[in-house]
């Protein structure tokens, strides 16, 4: 594994019922990157992210992390995020914390609120959230104890534009710290704007690999999006 990687995984495979659902997969991020993973559903995005944090065992291969104790220091931010119900935005970053053995001061709690754009629903109950809040709610509790990697799953799905830029915004400065982003989304643009670089998997394939700008001037296409189009119907071709 390279110095400044934090994560590398290197031809691993999981079968179920006999069906490769992720097929030879090989992957690495380093430090302060964002790693965008997209692909149609059913692609095997989700068994992937699944396997590297170890929630499932891979059949072959071989994953590795910058330290033996990861996971203390890794942050996930699913599609569903529960909150302690009845419990504020502030006290729900406050128990969060206190399941890492964090104790957050009201400054940092304060701090992280306002990274994410919730200070002044500071005092709101979580439930009472709107969609685009409650999004950012979810990253605030998948980095209150400064990870140095986190997993975003879908974290503007379903959300209205205002929203998506507020989400992209957070994201930015975490990465701008030095946190380093895997993102899965099925919005080409925003992964084109966020993403460091790009990894597309299909029947749990790796297809295509790099950066944003690469990918447009392989396929001969202005946007990331179009290179998703040319190559998920290849592979229904194939099919």
């Amino acid at each position: 594994m390279k110095e400044n990687d934090l994560l590398e995984a290197e031809h691993v495979s999981k079968t179920y019922g006999g069906r490769p659902v992720v097929d030879d997969v090989g992957l690495h991020i380093a430090t302060g990157e964002i790693l965008g993973i997209i692909g149609p559903n059913g692609a095997g995005k989700s068994t992937t992210i699944d396997l590297l944090l170890g929630l499932r065992r891979a059949d072959s291969g071989r994953i590795s992390y910058w330290r033996k104790d990861y996971l203390a220091h890794v942050g996930v931010q699913l599609q569903s995020t529960s909150f302690f119900p009845g419990l504020s935005c502030y006290d729900n970053l406050r128990l969060f914390a206190a399941l890492y053995k964090k104790r957050l001061s009201r400054p940092e709690t304060m701090q992280l609120l306002r990274l994410c754009g919730l200070e002044e629903a500071a005092r709101t109950e979580a439930s009472r959230l709107s969609g685009g809040q409650q999004k950012r709610l979810a990253i605030a509790i998948a980095t209150v104890h400064d990870p140095r990697l986190v997993f975003l799953d879908e974290p503007t799905s379903a959300l209205d534009p205002r929203a998506r830029i507020e989400i992209h915004s957070v994201i930015r400065q975490l990465a701008a710290k030095g946190t380093s982003i895997i993102l899965t989304s099925h919005d080409m643009e925003e992964v084109h704007q966020l993403a460091d670089r790009v990894m597309m998997i299909d029947r749990g394939r790796v297809i295509a690999e790099g950066t944003p700008h690469e990918l447009c001037e392989r396929f001969n296409a202005a946007r990331l999006e179009e290179v998703y189009l040319q190559l998920t119907a290849k592979e229904a071709d194939v099919s």
